[in-house]
């Protein structure tokens, strides 16, 4: 993930999570799109521990209301 710096490589790092998805379901917790969204939020909450515990400074100036427009957007655009 930190190799992931523009559009190109975040649209590239979703199509490998749709892939991995369809390749390797089982590996997979969250299986539907409900589950998935919660997990999204679940740890989007939690995410502050998940830096601490890897020994990476939690990020700063996250532009959320682009992730909002993306899935928002997702929800809707073919």
């Amino acid at each position: 993930m930190d190799t992931i710096k523009t559009k190109e490589d975040f649209i590239n790092f979703v199509h490998s999570l749709q892939e991995d998805l369809n390749n390797k379901p089982g590996e997979w917790g969250n299986h539907t799109l409900d589950s998935y969204l919660s997990g999204i939020a679940s740890w989007t909450k939690d995410m502050n521990g998940y830096y601490v515990n890897i020994g990476k400074p939690i990020p700063e100036n996250i532009n959320w209301a682009v992730f909002a427009d993306i899935l928002k957007a997702a929800s809707i655009y073919e």
